[in-house]
């Protein structure tokens, strides 16, 4: 998907990235020693903010362009496709 609102393509990116830092945080926290536990407990905590925060800025930019939730044929054939476009400002 691409984006023309470059903020909107950052939180995008970062949902990616961010995700897949938190999954090899959650595989390692199993299998590290005690003595880091607290470190990557903070540390997945931090990145589930994150997540939270870039999900947030996309779905508030989502609602507003209007953009179809889902790709169903069910789903697309209430869409107005008159008001929509990707390429408004």
């Amino acid at each position: 998907m691409v984006d023309s609102n470059s903020r909107i393509a950052w939180h995008r990116a970062q949902l990616k990235r961010n995700r897949d830092a938190l999954k090899r945080l959650e595989v390692t926290l199993y299998t590290i020693g005690h003595d880091k536990l607290d470190q990557t407990e903070k540390a997945i905590a931090e990145l589930r903010r994150k997540i939270a925060e870039s999900e947030n800025c996309v779905t508030a930019h989502d609602r507003q362009r209007g953009r179809p939730l889902g790709t169903d044929f069910g789903c697309l054939t209430n869409v107005s496709w008159g008001t929509w476009s990707a390429h408004n400002a």
